[in-house]
């Protein structure tokens, strides 16, 4: 039996921009990505695990933040162009105007005792939604002990080692792509 892929799921612009921009406006850092896969996949079911993870993957290849590259690519899978401007521009607005007061007021209080409070339990919640979703994600993407050794050679590089991520990414890269590369089937013995 043959597994046939899911229909695309067809879904209205309005509906797009309403969405990032309630995901633009209520996540965090580095924790955008957990909101995006708690509302795109868990919540609207608009992508599957595997959809998301692939376009994680091709955001992460683009120059650019993930979660912008992400929304830009989901909006086009689902609308086309339209629903890529669409999820772009809903999830960036509400940083662009957040930001922009933000940077207003920590101008003007920046050193008090209350905004490094803030900005100390900012950072500690966007930690904590990158760990949750690369937990989540972690299971579905690292199933062989290749994977977990090259998981575990890219952090000692970065952490332990200190390299800078273009040099991991450069050294570490093509060994992946290698050992993934496709391989002939052998021919069996005798032959």
């Amino acid at each position: 039996m043959v597994n046939k892929p899911a229909a695309p799921v067809h879904v209205g612009v309005a509906d797009i921009f309403s969405t990032f921009l309630l995901i633009g406006a209520t996540s965090f850092g580095g924790g955008v990505v957990a909101y995006l896969r708690e509302n795109l996949v868990g919540g609207r079911k608009w992508l599957d695990d595997e959809e998301f993870v692939q376009v994680m993957e091709i955001s992460q290849t683009l120059p650019g933040l993930n979660a912008t590259n992400m929304s830009v690519i989901i909006g086009d899978r689902l609308a086309g162009v339209p629903g890529a401007v669409a999820a772009l521009v809903g999830m960036v607005v509400p940083g662009t105007l957040l930001m922009l007061a933000l940077g207003v007021l920590y101008a003007s209080h920046g050193n008090s005792p209350g905004a490094t409070a803030v900005l100390g339990g900012v950072a500690a919640g966007a930690a904590g939604l990158l760990t949750a979703t690369v937990l989540q994600l972690g299971r579905k993407v690292v199933g062989s002990a290749a994977d977990v050794v090259l998981v575990a050679v890219t952090c000692a590089a970065i952490s332990a080692l200190h390299l800078s991520l273009v040099t991991t990414l450069l050294i570490i890269g093509p060994l992946a792509v290698w050992w993934y590369r496709p391989r002939r089937a052998r021919a069996p013995a005798g032959s």
